[in-house]
């Protein structure tokens, strides 16, 4: 449009107002490939000012990190009577450096971001922490331990800090109170802000909780409101979960929430609620209808012991009254990455595709996931990882110990970093002997090259750089590796890119599970290299004595989702279902 904001060329773009006549935008500028504005990640380099009505060559840089960064970022706001700016530089996947500057609202709006005085100042957080604000008030996610006040003070790795942030600019800690602060079972999960209050989403053993804290403007304090931690209008049953989103976009305006429920066999609700009475008393919206049929079906919460001794925490979703005699159809999914949490949710696909037809599902909170905060993360990063893989094995072996499922009853399945979960399982001695099928979706497979691959040179924070000494430790967890050279004893490359002589199998008796491998041509993070090597692999050099059923779908759409619409998605979900059943005896055909 004329006196719009058009972007026509499709690139991985971030785009925000800063005022009604100014965006900050950092998109692929040199499409010409004249010089590089993405980083090596593929991500916005470059943040510009774009003014309305002027074509975007003229937009004036105000903002670039480096080449080897993950992205640049510039965004403003107002807040409760503040106007914050910030500068974000993401240097890994989980460490970034804030930039600031407190501006006002007349200068907002008469003075552009390439022609503002007012300086930037670097916000002096740990690299890892990340920054957010309410009203003047800086919030401060931690992801390690904090000591300040010459040591007299410490906040805990997961804590949420709070503080004036005119304080935190000078480095001044003394009026610093910790908001939030973990315990071995407590974690927080995600906070919601309305005009006087903040709502912190605490897991408890993965259970949760919602905790509610009022905000005086008159002293710039908070103070936490009696029975608020009670999961909004009372106890959450296991299985289920509760969410609060602002009513309105701007959530300055009132304390009105949206309250979301839905658990594994409960489809959405939609409720209105108010913090002033900590979502007490709420008015019934609207609900899903049910997408399959739950009767008779149970949410049931275990615990499961890891090699190292960690309990690891899994949902079983099952009958009621079934026989525990090893003879039930079980599907095991986790991720274990990214401190990315798996809560309970309603799945339509689950329960009409596998629930309904007699399947078991289970999900495993492994470790390298965010059910515990980030120190249940960082137990399984880089060279650790090899933790979240045991942990899967220990709950394959408690299904198996139970009665609930047996070897031959047992699937498991994962996509993105869970593709990469599952490539192990079927590669690894103990836990290929633990399952009889196997899904693998848009998986990473190759973790020496990676990094090299579309979006993969920003995941480098959660997996290690296979380019240095971290291949030692990678090359123990690649899928890839593991099967051609460990198992199938296939020439591999030294460090000088010669080939090495073939070896002896390190598991001569190794078989791999029946797998369905899914991936997609479109797929811009997960490269669909990864899957179709992998297969090949398994097809043509283990062959069908090592590997009697190795499946493989790709779509020609999709992106990192395996689809590109519902259509597709149904299609996709009923070829995994199908495959499942078949696979381990829940149908004939």
């Amino acid at each position: 449009p004329e006196q719009g904001f058009e972007i026509p060329p499709p690139a991985k773009t971030r785009i925000s107002y800063r005022s009604r006549n100014e965006c900050l935008v950092g998109t692929d500028f040199h499409l010409d490939g004249s010089s590089s504005s993405l980083t090596d990640s593929g991500y916005p380099r470059i943040v510009k000012s774009w003014k309305r009505g002027t074509p975007l060559s003229e937009a004036v840089t105000v903002f670039e990190v480096q080449q080897s960064d993950i992205a640049a970022n510039m965004y403003s706001y107002h807040d409760r009577g503040y106007v914050h700016e910030f500068q974000l530089r993401s240097i890994t996947f989980y460490t970034s450096q804030y930039f600031y500057r407190a501006l006002t609202a007349e200068g907002i709006t008469s003075v552009t971001a390439d022609e503002e005085t007012v300086p930037f100042r670097e916000v002096p957080i740990p690299e890892d922490a990340e920054l957010g604000t309410f009203a003047n008030t800086a919030l401060v996610t931690l992801r390690s331990d904090l000591t300040v006040d010459d040591g007299k003070k410490t906040f805990k790795a997961g804590s949420l800090v709070v503080l004036p942030m005119p304080e935190l600019m000078e480095g001044n800690w003394t009026n610093a109170v910790a908001m939030f602060e973990p315990t071995p079972s407590r974690s927080l999960s995600s906070s919601t802000e309305t005009k006087d209050y903040i709502i912190l989403k605490i897991l408890e053993d993965v259970c949760t909780k919602l905790e509610f804290w009022k905000y005086c403007a008159e002293t710039q304090s908070w103070s936490k409101q009696v029975g608020s931690d009670d999961g909004g209008g009372g106890s959450i049953p296991v299985g289920q979960d509760v969410s609060v989103s602002s009513h309105c976009r701007n959530s300055e305006t009132d304390n009105t929430l949206w309250l979301w429920r839905d658990g594994y066999l409960v489809p959405d609700t939609l409720e209105i609620a108010t913090a002033e009475d900590c979502c007490k008393s709420t008015e019934f919206i609207k609900a899903k209808p049910a997408m399959f049929n739950a009767d008779g079906l149970i949410v049931e919460q275990h615990f499961a012991t890891s090699l190292d001794g960690t309990r690891i925490p899994y949902f079983v979703m099952r009958e009621k009254n079934l026989e525990m005699d090893g003879s039930n159809a079980v599907l095991l999914d986790a991720y274990g990455g990214f401190e990315i949490s798996l809560l309970p949710g309603y799945s339509a696909g689950v329960g009409a595709g596998w629930l309904e037809r007699g399947g078991i599902k289970v999900i495993a909170n492994i470790r390298g996931g965010g059910e515990y905060g980030p120190t249940w993360h960082q137990a399984a990063l880089k060279a650790k990882r090899y933790k979240c893989f045991e942990d899967i094995e220990a709950v394959a072996q408690a299904l198996i110990e139970s009665g609930l499922t047996s070897r031959e009853k047992l699937a498991c399945i994962g996509g993105s970093n869970g593709g990469l979960l599952v490539g192990n399982l079927i590669t690894r001695p103990i836990a290929s002997s633990l399952f009889g099928a196997a899904v693998c979706q848009v998986p990473l497979l190759d973790m020496k090259r990676y990094n090299k691959l579309l979006a993969g040179a920003s995941w480098m924070g959660e997996y290690g750089n296979p380019d240095t000494d971290d291949w030692k430790f990678l090359r123990n967890h690649s899928p890839y590796h593991l099967l051609r050279h460990d198992i199938l004893g296939k020439p591999e490359m030294d460090e000088n890119g010669k080939l090495r002589d073939p070896t002896e199998s390190t598991n001569p008796d190794w078989k791999c599970p029946k797998t369905l491998f899914t991936t997609s041509t479109r797929d811009d993070r997960v490269h669909p290299g990864h899957a179709r090597k992998m297969v090949a692999s398994l097809l043509e050099e283990a062959g069908e004595e090592k590997a009697p059923t190795v499946l493989y779908w790709e779509n020609t759409e999709g992106g990192h989702g395996g689809a590109a619409d519902n259509a597709q998605r149904a299609h996709m979900w009923a070829l995994t279902y199908n495959f499942l059943a078949q696979a381990l005896g829940l149908e004939s055909s």
